[in-house]
């Protein structure tokens, strides 16, 4: 009894709010809206059948199930129906952009996608994490193998001297110690072991460290592979001095960066592919045609079917085709999360790839 009067009163009245449910909701594709007492958007998901998804929530128990805790907290549930799944996983991901909804995970991101960041600032660093967060820089992936990706980094970080300390510890550049009274030491070890250059006690200058950056950069794009050739030096180096073990190591360190620049070509390769027009068929016979590039839905219209139609579209797609074409390094933060929807449909539903056609085939 004591128990029971602990628990959380519902933010209204769950019986009125089933029945609403019950008369107004259709089993087909929609978005939907948990709101609290004060209008507040506070979770936004997404249902291939709507009535039977939110009808669900009302059998969760409570406290222990997160579907009964997200109704508890609102007060109305709001919804708009979709034509396609397709169509309410795209909506839903731009109304969490839109509202920003507490009881939402960030923004729906696969937990196990990795991304290689590398952050803004005048000594950037460069990382491997789930997500790309909102801090200015670069994202490149997705991966999802954290633990080859992590090796892959730290090993970059190692030959090209860069730091991976945390984003706040303060840089001081060669040329900056006469600021200071008494000489710097290095924040940690890595200086000391040859694995960085140290830009937090100026024993590197600002454009040689930045230079240092550019060379991971171009790693991570795949214009230039100097980490490799200096791991192959190193490694041939200590086996013709008969110092097998050292050659070892530098082997296991050859390894981590080519399946890290092999992993990146392949990421690239995979957003770039993304890029056609999808015949996306809706419930009810309701078709829709989204010009998606690089990842991206850059337009969506009713599937063409009449000559008039037709050429009007070919007319959307020339106009998308003579748009410079997305940089071939690293992925936009603005549009990541739309990239990983659009991947991740494709990859669940291999049958979708059918209903593709190539831009060119629509300007021919």
């Amino acid at each position: 009894m004591r128990r029971a009067s602990a628990l959380a009163l519902p933010a209204t009245d769950l019986d009125a709010l089933r029945e609403r449910v019950v008369r107004l909701a259709e089993p087909r594709p929609a978005v939907y809206r948990m709101l609290d007492p004060l209008g507040r958007v506070i979770y936004v998901g997404k249902a291939k059948r709507l009535r039977q998804r939110l009808l669900s929530y009302f059998r969760a128990s409570y406290p222990e199930e997160k579907a009964a805790r997200i109704l508890f907290a609102a007060r109305e549930i709001q919804w708009d129906y979709v034509h396609s799944e397709f169509a309410a996983g795209l909506t839903e991901l731009r109304q969490i952009q839109r509202h920003r909804p507490i009881l939402n995970w960030q923004m729906n991101r696969a937990r196990r996608t990795v991304f290689v960041r590398v952050s803004g600032g005048p000594a950037p660093r460069i990382s491997s994490g789930p997500g790309a967060g909102r801090q200015e820089g670069r994202c490149y992936g997705p991966f999802v193998s954290a633990a080859r990706v992590a090796e892959g980094v730290r090993t970059l970080n190692d030959l090209l001297g860069l730091r991976d300390c945390a984003s706040t510890m303060p840089m001081v550049f060669a040329g900056q110690q006469d600021l200071f009274g008494a000489p710097l030491r290095a924040a940690c070890m890595r200086h000391e072991l040859g694995g960085c250059s140290g830009p937090c006690a100026g024993f590197v200058a600002e454009s040689d460290y930045l230079s240092r950056v550019e060379g991971a950069l171009a790693f991570l794009e795949g214009r230039a592979i100097a980490p490799v050739d200096r791991a192959v030096l190193a490694m041939q180096s200590a086996a013709a001095a008969d110092e097998f073990e050292r050659a070892a190591r530098w082997r296991e360190k050859l390894d981590q960066l080519i399946w890290l620049l092999s992993a990146t070509a392949r990421a690239r390769a995979a957003v770039a592919a993304l890029t056609f027009v999808y015949r996306d068929p809706g419930a009810f016979g309701d078709d829709r045609a989204y010009l998606i590039r690089h990842g991206v839905v850059r337009a969506t219209y009713p599937f063409p079917t009449t000559p008039l139609e037709l050429e009007a579209y070919r007319g959307v797609v020339r106009e998308e085709l003579d748009l410079p074409a997305p940089a071939p390094g690293p992925l936009p933060f603005q549009q990541l999360d739309e990239i990983l929807l659009v991947m991740a449909w494709f990859r669940r539903h291999p049958d979708a790839f059918r209903r593709t056609s190539p831009l060119s085939q629509w300007v021919a």
